[in-house]
């Protein structure tokens, strides 16, 4: 594989890192410490710059960039740990919608990459085998389709204009886009480590719309929890990255007995740990999202990904708090917003050993 991010990839983290330099500081992210977490401004930012509809087809205004652009835009997202849908609204919903919609869900894909429209979905049910049925059952109703059941932490699901939501289908596994204004749709926040806009759902007769067919339902769904996965990881990488960072500068200006923190053998130790870390995830999300761009088989290298994003997350995150001693505890210091985030990429979608049992799976299937 190529290690050298193409053009596009560096055009575009540096536009995403400028804008967000701009408008994310420390005292607008204490602004956003609420279970509403949206930065409404850089969000308008990044769709008027372009950087939103980049990876869709060029038909629905785009640039038909890659996986790797995206996870060059989710990396410098996470490394100002910016409260927008990107993940979930662009390289999740739209691009599902983009490349398995009908014509009118493919518009909606659109909107989405202009920024007019939020999308979201209900993926954190779906961390087994692909072969596991979804919880929410749908059933023929009319012309359409009505779902029934729950769904935990979907992001933004608040805001959301349509929520792709996986459903079982008399055995079957499908996918379908759900209003989630509806009267028969039960949103209920839920208070997560990093206070994002998570919430439980719940649908009662709710009516839905089919993308794509029947048959097509379980590959959706594969492309949903990968894309997912993978875009996880980046963020993570970007947190961690800026997180070291962060936490290398104060060990350099902190004194101690008359000498910076850093000088002591421990802490140095740990730092060089970290910094393995981050390099490991880095490679990880790296080949992971090249072999996406190259439509080569990727579901081992995005568990490996997820894997590291979770283990090593777990390692850097608990070394910057504990290197910055009691103010990294603090919720007015910017590295508290950094620890949880962190911890909010390291469990969703699975921690660490779920991913490591569905890579011994994907493994021993290709033994």
């Amino acid at each position: 594989m190529d290690f050298t991010p193409t053009e596009a990839q560096t055009d575009l983290a540096q536009l995403t890192g400028e804008v967000c330099a701009k408008l994310v500081t420390a005292d607008r992210l204490r602004e956003l410490d609420t279970d509403a977490r949206f930065d409404e401004q850089l969000w308008k930012a990044l769709a008027e710059t372009g950087v939103l509809a980049a990876a869709l087809p060029e038909e629905l205004g785009g640039s038909d960039f890659g996986m790797q652009e995206q996870a060059s835009i989710l990396r410098e997202l996470g490394r100002s740990v910016a409260a927008v849908p990107y993940l979930w609204s662009v390289v999740v919903g739209a691009g599902a919608l983009a490349r398995f919609g009908d014509d009118a869900q493919r518009a909606l894909a659109g909107r989405a990459g202009t920024g007019e429209v939020v999308l979201s979905a209900a993926l954190a049910e779906q961390n087994h085998a692909a072969t596991d049925a979804p919880g929410i059952v749908a059933a023929a109703a009319g012309t359409g389709w009505a779902l029934t059941g729950s769904a935990t932490t979907v992001a933004f699901a608040d805001r959301a204009e349509r929520i792709l939501v996986p459903a079982s289908v008399s055995g079957q596994t499908a996918v379908f886009l759900v209003d989630p204004s509806d009267a028969s749709v039960t949103r209920t926040a839920q208070q997560v480590v990093d206070l994002g806009p998570e919430f439980g759902v719940e649908f009662a007769s709710t009516p839905a719309e089919l993308i794509g067919t029947l048959d097509t339902g379980a590959e959706i769904l594969t492309w949903l929890r990968e894309h997912a996965w993978l875009g996880l990881a980046a963020l993570q990488l970007g947190t961690l990255e800026r997180a070291l960072e962060l936490t290398a500068e104060h060990a350099r200006t902190r004194e101690q007995f008359g000498k910076p923190v850093g000088a002591f053998q421990s802490v140095a130790q740990r730092l060089a740990d970290a910094y393995i870390d981050v390099q490991g995830l880095r490679l990880t999300v790296t080949q992971a999202a090249w072999r996406v761009a190259e439509n080569l088989p990727a579901a081992e290298s995005i568990h490996i990904a997820k894997f590291w994003a979770a283990d090593a997350g777990h390692r850097v995150a608990h070394t910057v708090i504990h290197i910055h001693g009691g103010i990294g505890i603090d919720r007015d210091h910017i590295v508290h917003n950094y620890f949880t985030a962190a911890k909010h990429h390291e469990f969703a979608l699975g921690g660490a050993t779920p991913h490591l049992l569905a890579l011994g799976a994907e493994l021993a299937e290709g033994a």
